[in-house]
């Protein structure tokens, strides 16, 4: 069973179609899911909401779980989101099915692709591999069809994509671009943040070198100087705020790849809950603050909601004077909440 936030029309599966508020939706959505999830999504103040999410559970097998946020931006940003949205997931299933079976005939061989730069552990299991190989090439087949549509001009548009696949105790995790996944965790007494992706931006000195040895330029404007951007060898244009993405066909030349960096967790009994989001709420509040508000939550399903809301009104508090980003948030429990938290 699963949620797929749209950024078009904000419709939720399994949502009634009569509620038309966006926020109305995705609460109703969480209704149709066991208690162990939950998402919720708020338009910000720039115009359209440009997040879509997906969260799944029995993805492929009982005992798995996709997760992943999509952080769309450019004038199609959007389309963008929303197309990677519905394909990735279901694109992933199928290519894991085909290492699954090269697995089974070419056992013990190594498979070689494009590496992700630089794994941050080694996959604990042959499983674990064959979700490595299937998600490089699904972003690469994703980016194909996103450069072979027709009525969509990508090119300078695009989406970034944070995705968690949970299986048994195994998390497989991909990053492109700057939203983030974070994993809550009981160490003594306490609820404690491990970020589980590393936010894909321009300033991060691997990204930048990638970047200028492909004549790309990394800089800030003078007048946001904690911002650094991509820009155009010789044109001040079109300053992307992250190095990884989908789509942004202009600066593919350029340093901008589609290449997720991909790692592997396996959970232990202290670990509680995973939580994902779209840099709207990671801009305004610390891994710890999400973690924090997730776990003090009334009830599972009420967990999204409590920290887009808390999000929402950093925002106002930190930048008064600015547009508040989307935010977008899926959380997925690993067990059941104590039943007197939040009493």
């Amino acid at each position: 069973m699963g949620i797929c936030i749209s950024s078009e029309s904000s419709a939720i599966h399994g949502a009634p179609e009569e509620a038309r508020d966006e926020n109305v939706l995705v609460f109703e959505a969480t209704k149709v899911l066991s208690g162990l999830c939950s998402a919720y999504t708020k338009q910000g103040s720039k115009g359209l909401n440009q997040d879509a999410a997906t969260l799944f559970q029995g993805y492929g097998t009982e005992n798995a779980a996709f997760c992943g946020v999509f952080d769309g931006h450019g004038k199609n940003g959007h389309i963008v989101s929303k197309i990677v949205n519905s394909r990735l997931s279901p694109l992933i299933l199928s290519q894991k099915k085909v290492h699954a079976k090269i697995d089974t005939v070419q056992k013990g061989d190594k498979i070689n692709h494009v590496d992700t730069d630089e794994d941050n552990s080694s996959a604990p299991n042959t499983n674990c591999h064959e979700w490595k190989e299937a998600i490089l090439d699904a972003f690469r087949v994703m980016e194909k069809e996103l450069k072979l549509q027709e009525n969509i001009d990508s090119t300078c548009s695009g989406t970034t994509a944070v995705v968690v696949i949970r299986q048994g105790e195994d998390l497989v995790i991909a990053n492109l671009g700057d939203s983030r996944a974070i994993l809550g965790t009981i160490s003594d007494g306490e609820i404690i943040p491990i970020q589980l992706t590393t936010d894909m931006k321009p300033g991060l000195p691997r990204e930048a070198e990638r970047i200028r040895s492909c004549n790309g330029r990394v800089f800030a404007l003078k007048e946001e100087p904690h911002i650094q951007r991509v820009w155009l060898p010789n044109e001040n244009s079109p300053g992307l705020a992250m190095s990884r993405a989908f789509g942004d066909f202009m600066l593919k030349d350029h340093g901008i790849i589609a290449v997720p960096d991909i790692s592997y967790r396996t959970l232990t009994s202290s670990d509680q809950f995973v939580v994902l989001a779209s840099d709207g709420v990671w801009d305004v509040l610390s891994n710890k603050e999400v973690s924090s508000v997730v776990w003090e939550a009334d009830t599972e399903k009420d967990a999204a909601r409590a920290v887009v809301e808390a999000a929402t009104a950093a925002w106002k508090q930190k930048y008064p004077s600015s547009k508040v980003d989307d935010c977008t948030v899926l959380c997925l429990f690993l067990h059941k909440k104590p039943q007197f938290l939040g009493n």
